[in-house]
C-alpha cells in the first residue's frame, strides 16, 4: 500500500473474521458476518462511544478519520441503521484492498473519500456530524500535523452542538504524547474523559487511550460501567484525576506538533 505494506489475517475463532495489518501492526478486524462484533480493545472502547453518541437506534451522522478495514463505520450501519457516514483515508490503494477483500453492504450510506484526513476534515460543513473518530496512523504513528490545537478546533467546527470526538492515541512510558494530547484536545472542548487499560495509564506498557470530548457533559457513568464489563477491563478517568494526570503538560500547535511515538519492537507480540 502507499503507507506500508497490508496483510490480511484469517480469524481461526469466527468464519469470516480478518484481521488487517500494516507493516506488520494490527491495525483492526472485522467479522463480515456481524459488523456489530468488536475484537480489538480500542475499538470495543471506540463502539461504547458510537452507543452513547445518541439514544439507541438512532441515526447519527459520523465521520471517520482514518479507514483502515472500516470497523466502526461497519458496527455504525449495523446498530445504528440509516446512519449517514463518511471515511477520510489518504491510502487510496489500501482502500481498493479493503473494499475488494472486505466489500461493505451496497445498502449502507458510507462514503469513503481518498484524502488526507486533516484536508478531509476541512470540506465537513460546519456542524455537520454527531460524531468524529480519530484514528489516523501512518506505519504505527499518528502524522503530527493531527494532534495539534488547530486540528483540535477543526474537529469543533465539523460537530453540531453537543456532538462528540473520540480519539485512539497510542503511547508508551513516560506518556508525554498522551499527556500534551490531552491538554491539546482541552483546548477546544471543556468536557473530556480518558479510557485505557491501567496498566497504560501507569505507564508500564505501550498501548491505546480512546479520548472522547463534547461541549456537553459526557455519560462518565455509564462508560465507566461498560469499560468495566469488557472482557479486558479499562479504567476511565475524569475532572480532576484527568487534570492531575495530564500533569501540567502545555498544548501543542500546528508549529510543534510531532507524531506519536513508535512502539517499541515487541509491542506486537
Amino acid at each position: 500500500m502507499d503507507g506500508g505494506r497490508a496483510e490480511l489475517l484469517p480469524d481461526r475463532d469466527r468464519p469470516h473474521g480478518w484481521t488487517l495489518l500494516l507493516d506488520g501492526a494490527p491495525q483492526s478486524h472485522v467479522d463480515l458476518d456481524d459488523p456489530s462484533y468488536l475484537d480489538f480493545e480500542y475499538q470495543r472502547r471506540l463502539g461504547h462511544i458510537a452507543d452513547l453518541a445518541a439514544p439507541p437506534g438512532r441515526p447519527v451522522h459520523a465521520v471517520h478519520l482514518g479507514g483502515g478495514a472500516f470497523t466502526l463505520a461497519r458496527y455504525i450501519a449495523a446498530t445504528r441503521p440509516r446512519s449517514t457516514q463518511q471515511i477520510v483515508e489518504v491510502d487510496a490503494r489500501l482502500v481498493e484492498f479493503v473494499r475488494a477483500h472486505l466489500p461493505l453492504d451496497r445498502t449502507w450510506r458510507i462514503r469513503v473519500r481518498g484524502a488526507d484526513a486533516r484536508a478531509g476534515l476541512a470540506k465537513v460543513p460546519d456542524g455537520w456530524a454527531d460524531l468524529v473518530i480519530a484514528d489516523v496512523f501512518s506505519g504505527a504513528r499518528t502524522p503530527a500535523h493531527l494532534t495539534s490545537a488547530e486540528f483540535a478546533d477543526e474537529v469543533r467546527r465539523a460537530l453540531r452542538p453537543g456532538g462528540m470526538y473520540a480519539a485512539n492515541i497510542a503511547d508508551g512510558p513516560p506518556l508525554a504524547h498522551l499527556r500534551a494530547q490531552i491538554a491539546t484536545v482541552r483546548t477546544a472542548f471543556p468536557e473530556l474523559c480518558l479510557t485505557a487499560d491501567p496498566a497504560v495509564l501507569r505507564g508500564r506498557r505501550f498501548g491505546n487511550a480512546v479520548l472522547l470530548a463534547s461541549d456537553r457533559e459526557l455519560p462518565v457513568a455509564e462508560l465507566t460501567r461498560r469499560a468495566a464489563s469488557d472482557p479486558h477491563p479499562a479504567r476511565v478517568e475524569h475532572g480532576r484525576a484527568l487534570v492531575d494526570f495530564t500533569g501540567g503538560a502545555a498544548p501543542v500547535t500546528d508549529a510543534t506538533a510531532a507524531p506519536s511515538p513508535a512502539p517499541p519492537p515487541d509491542a506486537f507480540d
